[in-house]
């Protein structure tokens, strides 16, 4: 049986999640399927225009994102404190970008006279839509099921277009923030896809590179905003390029000499870090951190043990 969402998430611990879907039988449904020669490669723009649309009504800011043949990433930062913050007005019109609006909201907006009653049903309306705006499940949910509706129309079939439900990871430090956007980022290359990180389509350090300043990624230190990613983009950049080389070089294990200065900075290991990124996704840890961020994450989503504490102390050691 699934494990719950409730106890794969925890607000408290992190506002970090990394999340993946995958097409059904890992087929080519989102790319150029080898077999038959048909050609999908435009349903990755539905995802990455979907994803920003979602960003630009849920409390949600994008980290990373890799759309690939048959599965997408996305990195992102679940901001509750922006949705409690909201006015009801700002709810309703957010909402509303992406969902039918009920009669009774259009003569809210309108400010139409109404009764008690009315004013209590759009109220609770109103509080049951906030919650959605900053909930992980629904931002997957409103992601996944019209991109599947799409696909469906379009092959003129029925039935699943994605396999089960999204998994989701826990990201519980700044470590392993950076480690798993470099991951991401890195999914084209990994896949012998592209050959650098500017000429990697469809992921968000192509995005970063051609539009440094675009709004629907969440900036980096020193980008003028005052809830940034914890490290500078330049960092970032010389991080995955670096880690780019390495995991084509066929050279697993051999550090070279230009290790980006950030993994100092952090106290992170080269070759953790490499090792993390040539990871495959099946054995993918509910969470990632250092391990006293582990164990608090376990205690917060009710469970007595949670796997990838030997990842959490190789790739996000302790300070002090």
């Amino acid at each position: 049986m699934p494990t719950p969402r409730t106890r794969l998430v925890s607000l408290v611990d992190t506002p970090y999640y990394h999340c993946i879907s995958r097409c059904v039988r890992r087929a080519f449904l989102c790319g150029r399927d080898p077999v038959n020669g048909y050609d999908f490669e435009h349903r990755r723009q539905w995802i990455v225009d979907r994803i920003e649309l979602l960003c630009s009504a849920f409390a949600v800011d994008l980290c990373a994102y890799a759309v690939m043949s048959n599965h997408y990433h996305v990195v992102i930062r679940i901001n509750a404190e922006e949705a409690g913050n909201w006015s009801n007005e700002e709810v309703a019109h957010r909402w509303t970008q992406l969902f039918s609006r009920p009669e009774l909201i259009r003569r809210f907006l309108d400010h139409e006279v109404m009764t008690q009653y009315e004013h209590e049903q759009v109220t609770q309306l109103i509080l049951t839509w906030r919650s959605r705006l900053h909930d992980l499940s629904w931002f997957m949910r409103s992601l996944n099921e019209p991109i599947a509706r799409l696909a469906n129309r379009e092959d003129g079939c029925t039935g699943r277009f994605w396999e089960g439900r999204f998994k989701s990871q826990a990201l519980l430090d700044e470590k392993a923030l950076l480690a798993c956007m470099a991951y991401v980022d890195l999914n084209p290359i990994r896949a012998a896809m592209a050959k650098t990180p500017e000429s990697s389509d469809f992921t968000s350090v192509q995005q970063r590179i051609q539009r440094p300043d675009s709004s629907r990624l969440m900036a980096f230190s020193g980008q003028g905003k005052r809830l940034c990613i914890p490290f500078s983009l330049r960092d970032y950049l010389e991080l995955v390029d670096w880690a780019g080389r390495e995991i084509t070089g066929g050279k697993k294990g051999y550090i070279l000499a230009t290790t980006p200065p950030i993994l100092s900075r952090l106290n992170m290991r080269a070759s953790p870090v490499l090792n993390y990124l040539k990871r495959n996704e099946t054995c993918m840890p509910v969470a990632l951190g250092s391990v006293t961020r582990l164990r608090c994450f376990a205690q917060s989503v009710g469970r007595r043990f949670i796997k990838g504490l030997a990842l959490g102390k190789s790739l996000c050691p302790e300070t002090g």
